[in-house]
């Protein structure tokens, strides 16, 4: 258990402790206390007891899945939840964030990437204002302006390719379904086609060619991969 009390707290739910300890030491270097538990009965105990600002949960836990420790917690919490897993499949991905999860790293992972990650989904979740640039890849999107510039030479875009692509941009190599796309860039009160996602997703690879590369996901939709730097190896 670490003493840094700073940010609040964070729960680590996972069962190799080489990982607990190191993601454990990189968060609390930032300014987090840190609490570490080895199985999802413990995690879930840890979140009770303690309430923490954000929950880091392995999926592959020795007694409950981390995918249903977190469908337990959001039964009374909305607590941000970042999930770890071996498992790389889309559909896991997917699972994951329709469960509730705010993130989902796959291991190996750096824990620099983490902290980053851990940090983004507490700027959402407390309400504190984005970066006013996002960057992915050779595409600056400027928040404030509402322009999009590859290599510092404006791009045109409309108003929905424009949040489409920062709504990508803002949640780097995760793959997004359809629905998901749809509900963040159209709203949960939009009543259409999902092809219209495609069609959006078309204009934007059009215009942009090469700068950003969005890797359709098949049977699930979309994922933007360059979002800033790689996670060291």
């Amino acid at each position: 258990m670490g003493s840094v009390e700073g940010k609040g707290t964070i729960v680590v739910v996972d069962d190799e402790a080489n990982i607990a300890d190191l993601v454990g030491m990189y968060l609390e270097r930032d300014g987090f206390r840190v609490l570490k538990a080895a199985t999802g009965d413990a995690g879930l105990e840890a979140f009770q007891t303690h309430r923490p600002r954000l929950i880091v949960l392995d999926v592959g836990l020795p007694d409950i899945d981390g995918l249903e420790v977190c469908k337990r917690i959001r039964r009374t919490s909305q607590v941000p939840v970042i999930f770890l897993t071996a498992r790389d499949g889309e559909v896991d991905r997917v699972l994951g964030l329709e469960l509730g999860a705010d993130d989902y790293l796959t291991k190996p992972f750096s824990p620099a990437e983490l902290v980053a990650r851990v940090k983004a989904v507490l700027r959402r979740t407390d309400g504190a204002p984005a970066p006013e640039v996002v960057q992915a890849g050779r595409v600056a999107i400027d928040v404030g302006r509402r322009e999009i510039r590859v290599d510092d030479e404006p791009i045109e875009l409309t108003t929905k390719e424009f949040e489409l692509l920062r709504f990508l941009a803002e949640r780097p190599r995760l793959a997004l379904s359809r629905q998901q796309i749809l509900d963040g860039v159209w709203g949960h009160d939009w009543f259409g086609d999902a092809r219209t996602v495609d069609v959006h997703i078309a204009q934007v690879r059009k215009k942009l060619g090469d700068s950003v590369e969005i890797t359709t996901v098949r049977g699930v939709g979309y994922r933007l991969e360059s979002g800033g730097p790689e996670p060291a190896p």
